[in-house]
């Protein structure tokens, strides 16, 4: 085999493997100094207050359709009223659970979007179980209205 142009020239004895002040040998005693500075090109993603404003507006005005039916007790119309409360709540929740999401927001206890683990199941059936009694309790409370 013959020797080509570059197989004869050997690398500059500051730069082995495209490291900078390494010789064959080991390290050089000189002392490398960069004026480098890492800078994150895209922004921290974060939940913006024209993205938080009509979620806690829509969960505070379903929260008192919801609420006020049952504190007073407003005759055959309440349970509607308090039901359509209940349905802008959940709503305004899922909205914000969803704004979460897409900036990168996790639930407590579950892994990050992307990360490729597995949830833990006694994670995921705590959140179903808590869900499933607040919302038992809500159409519970709201039956016994009529």
């Amino acid at each position: 085999m013959e020797a080509g142009p570059h197989d004869t020239e050997q690398q500059p004895r500051d730069v082995v493997d495209g490291a900078p002040g390494l010789s064959p040998d080991g390290p050089d005693d000189q002392e490398i100094v960069t004026d480098e500075v890492e800078v994150e090109l895209r922004p921290a993603r974060k939940l913006r207050i024209w993205q938080l404003a009509p979620i806690v507006v829509l969960a505070a005005v379903g929260s008192l359709m919801f609420a006020f039916p049952l504190a007073f007790g407003t005759g055959e119309a309440g349970a509607v009223v308090a039901m359509l409360g209940l349905l802008l709540s959940c709503c305004a929740a899922g909205w914000g659970v969803m704004a979460a999401r897409r900036v990168g927001y996790t639930w407590p206890g579950l892994p990050s979007r992307g990360s490729g683990e597995r949830p833990d199941w006694r994670v995921l059936a705590l959140y179903v179980g808590v869900a499933a009694v607040a919302v038992a309790l809500a159409v519970w409370r709201v039956a016994r209205l009529r």
